[in-house]
Protein backbone atom coordinates (compact mmCIF):
# COMPACT_ATOMS: atom_id res chain seq x y z
CA UNK A 1 0.00 0.00 0.00
CA UNK A 2 1.22 3.53 -0.83
CA UNK A 3 0.89 4.69 2.77
CA UNK A 4 3.42 1.99 3.79
CA UNK A 5 6.14 3.10 1.36
CA UNK A 6 8.05 4.67 4.26
CA UNK A 7 9.03 1.12 5.21
CA UNK A 8 11.09 0.55 2.08
CA UNK A 9 14.87 0.78 1.96
CA UNK A 10 16.73 3.42 -0.02
CA UNK A 11 17.99 0.76 -2.41
CA UNK A 12 14.47 -0.54 -3.04
CA UNK A 13 12.95 2.93 -3.39
CA UNK A 14 15.60 4.07 -5.88
CA UNK A 15 15.15 0.89 -7.93
CA UNK A 16 11.37 1.04 -8.04
CA UNK A 17 11.32 4.76 -8.86
CA UNK A 18 13.85 4.20 -11.66
CA UNK A 19 11.66 1.42 -13.05
CA UNK A 20 8.58 3.68 -12.77
CA UNK A 21 6.85 1.34 -10.34
CA UNK A 22 6.58 4.18 -7.82
CA UNK A 23 6.35 7.94 -8.11
CA UNK A 24 8.54 10.26 -6.07
CA UNK A 25 5.47 12.16 -4.91
CA UNK A 26 3.73 9.10 -3.45
CA UNK A 27 6.92 8.02 -1.70
CA UNK A 28 7.46 11.48 -0.23
CA UNK A 29 3.81 11.76 0.81
CA UNK A 30 4.04 8.41 2.60
CA UNK A 31 7.15 9.47 4.53
CA UNK A 32 5.62 12.83 5.44
CA UNK A 33 2.52 11.03 6.71
CA UNK A 34 4.77 8.81 8.82
CA UNK A 35 6.58 11.87 10.16
CA UNK A 36 3.24 13.36 11.13
CA UNK A 37 2.36 10.18 13.02
CA UNK A 38 5.55 9.62 15.03
CA UNK A 39 7.60 12.82 15.15
CA UNK A 40 5.30 14.73 17.53
CA UNK A 41 6.04 12.17 20.26
CA UNK A 42 9.72 11.44 19.46
CA UNK A 43 10.85 14.94 18.38
CA UNK A 44 13.53 13.49 16.12
CA UNK A 45 13.09 16.16 13.45
CA UNK A 46 13.39 19.78 14.52
CA UNK A 47 12.40 21.09 11.09
CA UNK A 48 9.92 19.27 8.84
CA UNK A 49 10.28 20.51 5.25
CA UNK A 50 6.95 19.24 3.89
CA UNK A 51 6.28 21.88 1.23
CA UNK A 52 9.84 21.86 -0.09
CA UNK A 53 9.91 18.07 -0.08
CA UNK A 54 6.70 17.77 -2.08
CA UNK A 55 7.94 20.37 -4.58
CA UNK A 56 11.25 18.53 -4.95
CA UNK A 57 9.39 15.23 -5.41
CA UNK A 58 7.25 16.77 -8.16
CA UNK A 59 10.41 17.96 -9.94
CA UNK A 60 11.91 14.48 -9.52
CA UNK A 61 8.82 12.90 -11.10
CA UNK A 62 9.08 15.35 -13.99
CA UNK A 63 12.69 14.25 -14.55
CA UNK A 64 11.53 10.63 -14.69
CA UNK A 65 8.76 11.49 -17.15
CA UNK A 66 11.22 13.36 -19.37
CA UNK A 67 13.59 10.40 -19.46
CA UNK A 68 16.40 12.35 -17.84
CA UNK A 69 19.42 10.63 -16.32
CA UNK A 70 18.56 9.81 -12.72
CA UNK A 71 20.90 10.02 -9.75
CA UNK A 72 21.61 7.16 -7.36
CA UNK A 73 19.11 8.47 -4.79
CA UNK A 74 16.46 9.81 -7.14
CA UNK A 75 13.26 10.30 -5.15
CA UNK A 76 14.67 8.81 -1.91
CA UNK A 77 13.59 10.72 1.26
CA UNK A 78 16.48 11.77 3.50
CA UNK A 79 17.05 13.94 6.56
CA UNK A 80 19.87 16.39 7.34
CA UNK A 81 21.23 17.25 10.78
CA UNK A 82 20.61 20.85 11.92
CA UNK A 83 24.34 21.50 12.39
CA UNK A 84 25.18 21.65 8.68
CA UNK A 85 24.09 24.28 6.18
CA UNK A 86 20.87 23.66 4.27
CA UNK A 87 20.04 26.65 2.10
CA UNK A 88 17.05 28.64 3.33
CA UNK A 89 17.08 27.06 6.80
CA UNK A 90 18.76 28.03 10.05
CA UNK A 91 21.93 26.14 10.96
CA UNK A 92 20.99 26.14 14.63
CA UNK A 93 23.25 23.43 16.06
CA UNK A 94 20.66 23.29 18.83
CA UNK A 95 21.49 26.82 20.05
CA UNK A 96 18.81 29.43 20.78
CA UNK A 97 21.12 32.25 19.70
CA UNK A 98 21.48 30.63 16.25
CA UNK A 99 17.76 30.22 15.56
CA UNK A 100 17.83 32.93 12.87
CA UNK A 101 21.18 32.01 11.30
CA UNK A 102 19.69 31.06 7.93
CA UNK A 103 22.15 29.41 5.54
CA UNK A 104 22.57 30.98 2.12
CA UNK A 105 24.09 27.87 0.55
CA UNK A 106 24.14 24.10 1.00
CA UNK A 107 27.06 22.30 2.59
CA UNK A 108 28.77 20.03 0.03
CA UNK A 109 27.12 16.81 1.20
CA UNK A 110 23.68 18.45 1.11
CA UNK A 111 24.36 19.61 -2.43
CA UNK A 112 25.57 16.12 -3.35
CA UNK A 113 22.43 14.51 -1.97
CA UNK A 114 20.24 16.92 -3.92
CA UNK A 115 22.27 16.34 -7.09
CA UNK A 116 21.75 12.60 -6.68
CA UNK A 117 17.99 13.18 -6.60
CA UNK A 118 17.39 12.75 -2.86
CA UNK A 119 14.37 14.52 -1.39
CA UNK A 120 15.09 16.27 1.90
CA UNK A 121 12.05 15.81 4.15
CA UNK A 122 13.40 17.33 7.35
CA UNK A 123 16.31 18.25 9.57
CA UNK A 124 17.23 16.22 12.62
CA UNK A 125 17.79 17.32 16.19
CA UNK A 126 21.10 17.55 18.04
CA UNK A 127 22.26 18.69 21.50
CA UNK A 128 23.48 22.27 21.85
CA UNK A 129 26.80 22.66 20.01
CA UNK A 130 26.48 18.93 19.13
CA UNK A 131 28.65 18.14 22.15
CA UNK A 132 26.80 15.45 24.12
CA UNK A 133 25.96 11.76 23.77
CA UNK A 134 22.40 12.85 24.53
CA UNK A 135 20.01 14.81 22.27
CA UNK A 136 18.24 17.68 24.00
CA UNK A 137 18.46 21.45 23.80
CA UNK A 138 16.55 24.55 24.84
CA UNK A 139 15.69 25.50 21.24
CA UNK A 140 14.25 22.28 19.81
CA UNK A 141 13.60 20.18 22.92
CA UNK A 142 14.37 16.56 23.71
CA UNK A 143 14.53 13.66 21.26
CA UNK A 144 13.34 10.37 22.72
CA UNK A 145 14.77 6.92 22.15
CA UNK A 146 11.95 5.10 20.30
CA UNK A 147 12.61 1.94 22.31
CA UNK A 148 12.63 3.53 25.77
CA UNK A 149 12.09 7.21 26.58
CA UNK A 150 14.04 6.85 29.83
CA UNK A 151 17.38 6.32 28.05
CA UNK A 152 19.32 8.37 25.54
CA UNK A 153 18.77 7.97 21.79
CA UNK A 154 22.46 8.78 21.60
CA UNK A 155 24.11 11.96 20.48
CA UNK A 156 24.89 14.06 18.90
CA UNK A 157 23.07 12.52 15.90
CA UNK A 158 20.26 11.26 18.13
CA UNK A 159 17.56 12.87 16.02
CA UNK A 160 18.97 11.24 12.89
CA UNK A 161 19.04 7.79 14.52
CA UNK A 162 15.52 8.03 15.97
CA UNK A 163 14.18 9.31 12.64
CA UNK A 164 15.62 6.57 10.45
CA UNK A 165 14.76 3.86 13.01
CA UNK A 166 11.08 4.79 12.83
CA UNK A 167 10.69 5.35 9.08
CA UNK A 168 11.06 9.12 8.86
CA UNK A 169 13.32 8.82 5.81
CA UNK A 170 15.44 5.99 4.44
CA UNK A 171 18.77 7.75 4.99
CA UNK A 172 19.75 10.18 7.74
CA UNK A 173 22.82 12.37 7.65
CA UNK A 174 24.97 12.56 10.76
CA UNK A 175 28.45 13.58 11.84
CA UNK A 176 30.96 11.94 14.18
CA UNK A 177 33.63 13.75 16.24
CA UNK A 178 33.71 11.29 19.11
CA UNK A 179 31.04 8.71 18.35
CA UNK A 180 28.17 10.94 17.25
CA UNK A 181 27.11 8.62 14.41
CA UNK A 182 28.01 5.25 15.87
CA UNK A 183 26.61 5.74 19.38
CA UNK A 184 23.12 6.95 18.29
CA UNK A 185 22.96 4.22 15.64
CA UNK A 186 23.74 1.60 18.29
CA UNK A 187 21.37 3.20 20.83
CA UNK A 188 18.45 3.15 18.35
CA UNK A 189 19.18 -0.16 16.60
CA UNK A 190 20.25 1.09 13.16
CA UNK A 191 23.37 1.11 11.02
CA UNK A 192 25.76 4.04 11.39
CA UNK A 193 28.87 4.59 9.26
CA UNK A 194 31.64 6.81 10.56
CA UNK A 195 33.69 7.52 7.45
CA UNK A 196 37.45 8.03 7.25
CA UNK A 197 38.57 11.61 7.81
CA UNK A 198 38.84 13.03 4.29
CA UNK A 199 36.35 10.61 2.72
CA UNK A 200 33.31 12.96 2.75
CA UNK A 201 33.90 16.71 2.37
CA UNK A 202 33.09 18.76 5.47
CA UNK A 203 32.39 22.46 5.11
CA UNK A 204 29.77 24.99 6.08
CA UNK A 205 29.95 28.62 5.01
CA UNK A 206 28.20 29.66 8.23
CA UNK A 207 31.20 28.44 10.28
CA UNK A 208 34.18 27.95 7.96
CA UNK A 209 36.93 27.93 10.61
CA UNK A 210 37.58 24.51 12.15
CA UNK A 211 39.79 23.83 15.16
CA UNK A 212 42.66 21.38 14.66
CA UNK A 213 41.12 18.38 16.42
CA UNK A 214 37.92 18.84 14.42
CA UNK A 215 39.92 18.81 11.18
CA UNK A 216 41.66 15.60 12.27
CA UNK A 217 38.68 13.74 13.74
CA UNK A 218 35.24 15.02 12.69
CA UNK A 219 33.51 13.36 9.72
CA UNK A 220 30.16 13.22 7.92
CA UNK A 221 28.32 9.96 7.25
CA UNK A 222 25.00 8.13 6.95
CA UNK A 223 22.66 6.40 9.39
CA UNK A 224 20.40 3.83 7.72
CA UNK A 225 18.33 0.72 8.39
CA UNK A 226 20.61 -1.54 6.33
CA UNK A 227 24.25 -1.87 5.37
CA UNK A 228 23.29 -1.78 1.69
CA UNK A 229 21.68 1.64 2.21
CA UNK A 230 24.80 2.89 4.01
CA UNK A 231 26.91 1.79 1.05
CA UNK A 232 24.57 3.57 -1.36
CA UNK A 233 24.60 6.75 0.69
CA UNK A 234 28.40 6.66 0.88
CA UNK A 235 28.66 6.57 -2.91
CA UNK A 236 26.85 9.89 -3.03
CA UNK A 237 28.33 11.58 0.04
CA UNK A 238 31.93 10.76 -0.93
CA UNK A 239 31.88 13.00 -4.00
CA UNK A 240 34.62 15.62 -3.72
CA UNK A 241 34.56 19.35 -3.09
CA UNK A 242 37.37 21.91 -3.21
CA UNK A 243 35.76 23.51 -0.15
CA UNK A 244 37.39 20.77 1.94
CA UNK A 245 41.12 20.51 1.15
CA UNK A 246 41.32 17.37 3.31
CA UNK A 247 39.08 15.43 0.90
CA UNK A 248 40.83 12.43 -0.68
CA UNK A 249 39.66 10.80 -3.96
CA UNK A 250 40.17 7.31 -2.54
CA UNK A 251 38.43 4.30 -4.13
CA UNK A 252 35.28 3.02 -2.48
CA UNK A 253 36.26 -0.60 -3.16
CA UNK A 254 39.65 -2.27 -3.27
CA UNK A 255 40.72 -5.59 -4.84
CA UNK A 256 40.09 -8.57 -2.56
CA UNK A 257 37.63 -6.76 -0.30
CA UNK A 258 35.02 -9.47 -0.80
CA UNK A 259 37.03 -12.33 0.65
CA UNK A 260 36.99 -13.05 4.41
CA UNK A 261 39.85 -11.46 6.32
CA UNK A 262 41.42 -11.82 9.75
CA UNK A 263 39.26 -10.23 12.43
CA UNK A 264 40.60 -9.01 15.77
CA UNK A 265 37.98 -9.39 18.51
CA UNK A 266 38.24 -6.99 21.45
CA UNK A 267 35.55 -7.61 24.05
CA UNK A 268 37.02 -6.71 27.43
CA UNK A 269 39.66 -4.54 29.07
CA UNK A 270 40.78 -4.46 32.70
CA UNK A 271 40.20 -0.70 32.91
CA UNK A 272 36.50 -0.87 31.99
CA UNK A 273 33.34 -2.46 33.35
CA UNK A 274 31.57 -4.35 30.57
CA UNK A 275 27.83 -4.93 30.48
CA UNK A 276 27.08 -8.64 29.88
CA UNK A 277 24.79 -7.80 26.97
CA UNK A 278 27.60 -5.88 25.29
CA UNK A 279 30.10 -8.74 25.54
CA UNK A 280 27.44 -11.26 24.47
CA UNK A 281 26.79 -9.26 21.28
CA UNK A 282 30.53 -9.30 20.47
CA UNK A 283 30.75 -13.07 21.02
CA UNK A 284 27.69 -13.67 18.88
CA UNK A 285 28.97 -11.48 16.03
CA UNK A 286 32.40 -13.13 16.21
CA UNK A 287 30.70 -16.50 15.78
CA UNK A 288 28.78 -15.30 12.75
CA UNK A 289 31.96 -13.97 11.13
CA UNK A 290 33.83 -17.20 11.86
CA UNK A 291 31.00 -19.20 10.30
CA UNK A 292 31.32 -17.03 7.17
CA UNK A 293 35.00 -17.91 6.85
CA UNK A 294 36.66 -15.01 8.66
CA UNK A 295 39.72 -15.86 10.76
CA UNK A 296 38.60 -14.60 14.16
CA UNK A 297 41.27 -13.95 16.81
CA UNK A 298 40.76 -12.40 20.24
CA UNK A 299 43.42 -9.71 20.63
CA UNK A 300 43.67 -6.19 22.08
CA UNK A 301 44.57 -3.32 19.74
CA UNK A 302 47.65 -1.26 20.63
CA UNK A 303 47.58 1.72 23.01
CA UNK A 304 43.81 1.43 23.32
CA UNK A 305 43.28 3.27 26.59
CA UNK A 306 45.94 5.86 25.78
CA UNK A 307 44.29 6.58 22.45
CA UNK A 308 40.92 7.25 24.07
CA UNK A 309 42.55 9.53 26.65
CA UNK A 310 44.42 11.39 23.91
CA UNK A 311 41.08 12.15 22.21
CA UNK A 312 39.99 13.90 25.38
CA UNK A 313 43.29 15.80 25.72
CA UNK A 314 43.25 17.13 22.17
CA UNK A 315 39.53 17.90 21.90
CA UNK A 316 39.17 19.50 25.32
CA UNK A 317 42.29 21.61 24.91
CA UNK A 318 41.18 22.76 21.46
CA UNK A 319 37.79 23.73 22.87
CA UNK A 320 39.43 25.85 25.56
CA UNK A 321 40.63 28.14 22.79
CA UNK A 322 38.03 27.60 20.09
CA UNK A 323 34.64 27.03 21.65
CA UNK A 324 34.49 26.99 25.46
CA UNK A 325 33.71 30.74 25.86
CA UNK A 326 30.83 30.52 23.38
CA UNK A 327 29.45 27.37 25.00
CA UNK A 328 29.59 28.95 28.45
CA UNK A 329 27.83 32.07 27.13
CA UNK A 330 25.33 30.62 24.64
CA UNK A 331 24.96 26.99 25.65
CA UNK A 332 22.01 25.60 27.60
CA UNK A 333 22.28 24.35 31.17
CA UNK A 334 22.86 20.73 30.15
CA UNK A 335 25.80 21.37 27.82
CA UNK A 336 27.36 23.77 30.33
CA UNK A 337 27.10 21.14 33.07
CA UNK A 338 28.58 18.51 30.75
CA UNK A 339 31.46 20.74 29.74
CA UNK A 340 32.18 21.80 33.31
CA UNK A 341 32.51 18.19 34.40
CA UNK A 342 34.73 17.38 31.40
CA UNK A 343 37.18 20.09 32.47
CA UNK A 344 37.06 19.50 36.23
CA UNK A 345 40.51 18.50 37.46
CA UNK A 346 41.91 18.56 33.92
CA UNK A 347 44.81 21.01 33.51
CA UNK A 348 45.31 22.84 30.25
CA UNK A 349 48.10 21.73 27.96
CA UNK A 350 50.78 24.30 27.26
CA UNK A 351 52.16 24.77 23.75
CA UNK A 352 54.75 22.02 24.08
CA UNK A 353 52.24 19.69 25.70
CA UNK A 354 49.81 20.11 22.81
CA UNK A 355 52.52 19.59 20.21
CA UNK A 356 53.70 16.48 22.04
CA UNK A 357 50.11 15.18 22.05
CA UNK A 358 49.95 15.61 18.27
CA UNK A 359 53.27 13.78 17.90
CA UNK A 360 52.00 10.96 20.11
CA UNK A 361 48.85 10.74 18.00
CA UNK A 362 50.99 10.13 14.93
CA UNK A 363 52.84 7.28 16.63
CA UNK A 364 49.61 5.65 17.83
CA UNK A 365 48.21 5.92 14.30
CA UNK A 366 51.30 4.10 13.02
CA UNK A 367 50.86 1.31 15.57
CA UNK A 368 47.21 0.90 14.58
CA UNK A 369 48.04 0.91 10.88
CA UNK A 370 50.40 -2.02 11.49
CA UNK A 371 47.79 -3.77 13.65
CA UNK A 372 45.08 -3.34 10.99
CA UNK A 373 47.44 -4.64 8.34
CA UNK A 374 47.61 -7.90 10.31
CA UNK A 375 43.91 -7.83 11.28
CA UNK A 376 42.08 -5.83 8.58
CA UNK A 377 38.83 -5.79 10.59
CA UNK A 378 38.47 -5.06 14.31
CA UNK A 379 35.29 -6.16 16.09
CA UNK A 380 34.54 -4.38 19.37
CA UNK A 381 31.74 -2.58 21.23
CA UNK A 382 30.41 0.87 20.54
CA UNK A 383 30.13 1.40 24.29
CA UNK A 384 31.13 -0.83 27.19
CA UNK A 385 27.81 -0.04 28.87
CA UNK A 386 24.15 -0.08 27.85
CA UNK A 387 22.29 3.08 26.85
CA UNK A 388 22.69 5.74 29.55
CA UNK A 389 19.71 7.16 31.44
CA UNK A 390 18.54 10.51 30.10
CA UNK A 391 20.78 13.43 31.19
CA UNK A 392 23.18 11.10 33.01
CA UNK A 393 26.04 13.36 31.93
CA UNK A 394 24.82 16.44 33.82
CA UNK A 395 25.18 15.33 37.44
CA UNK A 396 28.74 15.01 38.75
CA UNK A 397 32.23 15.00 37.31
CA UNK A 398 32.75 11.51 38.73
CA UNK A 399 29.74 10.17 36.83
CA UNK A 400 30.75 12.02 33.67
CA UNK A 401 34.17 10.36 33.84
CA UNK A 402 32.47 6.96 34.06
CA UNK A 403 30.47 7.77 30.94
CA UNK A 404 33.57 8.89 29.06
CA UNK A 405 35.36 5.68 30.05
CA UNK A 406 32.42 3.63 28.75
CA UNK A 407 32.74 5.39 25.38
CA UNK A 408 36.43 4.60 24.90
CA UNK A 409 35.73 2.33 21.87
CA UNK A 410 34.35 5.41 20.11
CA UNK A 411 37.04 7.88 21.12
CA UNK A 412 40.38 6.39 20.16
CA UNK A 413 39.16 5.43 16.69
CA UNK A 414 37.82 8.96 16.14
CA UNK A 415 41.11 10.40 17.41
CA UNK A 416 42.92 8.54 14.60
CA UNK A 417 40.35 9.41 11.92
CA UNK A 418 39.52 5.75 11.24
CA UNK A 419 36.24 4.46 9.76
CA UNK A 420 33.82 2.56 11.97
CA UNK A 421 30.47 0.86 11.41
CA UNK A 422 27.79 0.33 14.05
CA UNK A 423 25.68 -2.73 13.23
CA UNK A 424 22.64 -3.82 15.30
CA UNK A 425 22.41 -7.43 16.43
CA UNK A 426 19.11 -7.58 18.32
CA UNK A 427 17.44 -6.63 21.59
CA UNK A 428 18.50 -7.23 25.18
CA UNK A 429 16.02 -6.24 27.87
CA UNK A 430 13.98 -4.28 25.34
CA UNK A 431 16.91 -2.13 24.17
CA UNK A 432 18.95 -2.48 20.98
CA UNK A 433 22.37 -4.04 21.14
CA UNK A 434 25.04 -4.31 18.51
CA UNK A 435 28.71 -4.14 17.62
CA UNK A 436 31.28 -1.86 16.02
CA UNK A 437 33.56 -2.80 13.13
CA UNK A 438 36.73 -0.77 12.49
CA UNK A 439 39.20 -0.91 9.61
CA UNK A 440 42.16 1.03 8.23
CA UNK A 441 41.91 4.42 6.59
CA UNK A 442 39.60 4.49 3.55
CA UNK A 443 38.73 0.81 3.97
CA UNK A 444 35.01 1.31 4.53
CA UNK A 445 34.56 -1.53 2.05
CA UNK A 446 35.90 -4.02 4.61
CA UNK A 447 33.59 -3.00 7.45
CA UNK A 448 30.58 -2.81 5.14
CA UNK A 449 31.15 -6.36 3.88
CA UNK A 450 31.70 -7.74 7.37
CA UNK A 451 28.69 -5.76 8.55
CA UNK A 452 26.52 -7.46 5.93
CA UNK A 453 27.53 -10.86 7.30
CA UNK A 454 26.44 -9.83 10.79
CA UNK A 455 23.26 -8.19 9.49
CA UNK A 456 22.19 -11.31 7.60
CA UNK A 457 22.77 -13.51 10.63
CA UNK A 458 21.08 -11.15 13.12
CA UNK A 459 17.94 -10.57 11.02
CA UNK A 460 17.10 -7.58 13.19
CA UNK A 461 15.09 -4.58 12.04
CA UNK A 462 14.41 -1.65 14.33
CA UNK A 463 11.56 -0.61 12.09
CA UNK A 464 9.84 -4.00 12.19
CA UNK A 465 10.37 -4.23 15.95
CA UNK A 466 8.89 -0.77 16.59
CA UNK A 467 6.16 -0.90 13.92
CA UNK A 468 5.40 -4.54 13.07
CA UNK A 469 3.49 -5.17 9.88
CA UNK A 470 -0.07 -6.30 10.51
CA UNK A 471 -0.82 -9.78 9.24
Amino acid sequence: MSNELWRLSAVELARRIRQRELSCCEVTASVLLRIGEVNPSLNALADVMADEALAAAAQADHAVAQGQTLGLLHGVPVTIKVNVDTAGHATTDGIVAAKDHVAATDSPLVAQLRAAGAVIVGRSNTPAFSLRWFTDNELHGRTLNPFDAAVTPGGSSGGAAAAVATGMGAIAHGNDYGGSIRYPAWACGVVGLRTTTGRVPSYKASAPNRIISNQLMSVQGPLTRSVADARLALQVMAQGSALDPNWVPAPLDYPGAGRPHAVAVFKHHAAYDVDPGVSAAIEQAAGWLAAAGYNVVEVEPPHFEEGAELWRDLVMDDLRRGGKPAIETLGDAAVRANLGSMYEGRPALDRDGYLEALARRFNICRAWAQFLEQYPVLLMPNSWQRQFPVDDDTHTAARLNQLVAAQSPLLGTAMMGLPGLAVPTGLVGGLPTGVQLVSGRFREDLVLRAGEVIERAARFSALDTLAPTEA
